[in-house]
Order: structure tokens, then C-alpha cells, then sequence
């Protein structure tokens, strides 16, 4: 598999100002003095992960938050990325959607279900365990197996919208109507999106509660 160099960016910018940007002179001449995305995506920094291609939206459509694992982390303690930009989404452009978009083969659920596999990563395996909740999903489940990998990240994903509504900007957005919460899985090689339907995700805010 070919992956892009350092040098292949450079000339891919060179090309997206000489051949790219003049076919789209106008919507970045607006985007140029800000933004109003109607959806916000929580995903995964997965390299096979491009929001915008799989949902073919253009520049300025979504405002996404990204880490491994797509985590809404809710650790004490200290200033925290994924909040601050999740309170700026809700509080500050006014999103309509927030989207959590787990994706099949997630290196950061293999972590979760195989911890000595990332021992020797200690960051990594301090913040796959934050989603340690979701494993009881697939208890007593094979964990070297393909079913395994694919129930666990779905059940991710449901933790992370639960994990949404305890924020108290979410909570209060979505109790007032003005933003809907989603739960996603990208399949990397059909390219198909599967959503978790509202009523399981509330039902798993309603187990843990």
C-alpha cells in the first residue's frame, strides 16, 4: 500500500491553490471570515477515516473532534481537548448534530479487548481505557474474534453518546431541541455507514445510569 510522503503534501497544496481552490473561489472567499457548521463528528484519528469523503460534504460542513478510539473523554482533573471543542461546537457555532462515528478494524478497540498488545504504549493504553465500560458488551465473547471486535466497537460508540449526555451544555441543547445526537459505524471496506438506532444508545445511558 502506497501512503503519501512529506514532499506529496507539499505538491498536493500547490495543486489544490492552482487547480482546486479557483473552482471554489466563493466558498472559501466565506469561509475566510468564519464558520457555521451544522454538524459536529466525534471520530476516530484512524488514517482510513476521511469524514468529509465518506459523507461528501464540502469544507465548512462539519466541525470535527478527533482522537483514537473517537472518545469522549470525561477525565477530571485538567484542561481537556475533546470537551473544550465539544463546549465551542454546542455553546459557540450552535451545531445541530453530533455525531459519534466509531469504524470497523479500530486499532484502539483491539487495544481495549488486548491490553498487552499496547503495554508498552502508556499513553495509549491510559486513554483506550477510558472506554473500558463498553467491554462489558462482549463478555465471555472470543476476543481474537472478528464478531468480538465488531460488537465491542458498537457498544464503544453507545458509551460515547451516554458520555455526551452527561455534559451539561449537551444535555441541555438536546432537552431544548435544538441538538440531536448520533451513533455511527463506517465499515472501511463496503464504505457504508451503520447507525445505532436512538433507542439502543438510550438504553445503554439507562443501564449504566
Amino acid at each position: 500500500m502506497k501512503t503519501a510522503t512529506y514532499q506529496k503534501l507539499i505538491q498536493g497544496n500547490a495543486e489544490f491553490c492552482e487547480r482546486v481552490l479557483p473552482e471554489k473561489s466563493e466558498l472559501f472567499a466565506e469561509l475566510a471570515s468564519g464558520q457555521r457548521p451544522h454538524v459536529t463528528m466525534v471520530t476516530c484519528s484512524d488514517s482510513r477515516i476521511d469524514p468529509c469523503l465518506i459523507t461528501q460534504t464540502e469544507p465548512g460542513d462539519l466541525f470535527v473532534i478527533r482522537n483514537a478510539g473517537n472518545i469522549v473523554s470525561l477525565a477530571n482533573g485538567g484542561p481537556n481537548a475533546e470537551l473544550a471543542s465539544l463546549e465551542f461546537a454546542v455553546r459557540g457555532l450552535g451545531t445541530e448534530h453530533i455525531v459519534v462515528c466509531g469504524h470497523s478494524d479500530c486499532g484502539a478497540m483491539k487495544g481495549l479487548l488486548n491490553p498487552g498488545a499496547c503495554e508498552h504504549l502508556s499513553h495509549v493504553s491510559a486513554w483506550v481505557s477510558e472506554a473500558s465500560p463498553a467491554l462489558s458488551a462482549v463478555e465471555g465473547m472470543d476476543r481474537g474474534g472478528k464478531e468480538c471486535l465488531e460488537r465491542l466497537t458498537e457498544a464503544n460508540v453507545t458509551l460515547q453518546v451516554a458520555n455526551l449526555r452527561t455534559l451539561g451544555f449537551v444535555r441541555e441543547a438536546e432537552e431544548a431541541g435544538r441538538l440531536k445526537l448520533h451513533g455511527w459505524v463506517f465499515d472501511i471496506r463496503t464504505g457504508r455507514i451503520r447507525e445505532v438506532s436512538p433507542a439502543k444508545v438510550q438504553g445503554t445511558v439507562a443501564s449504566a445510569a
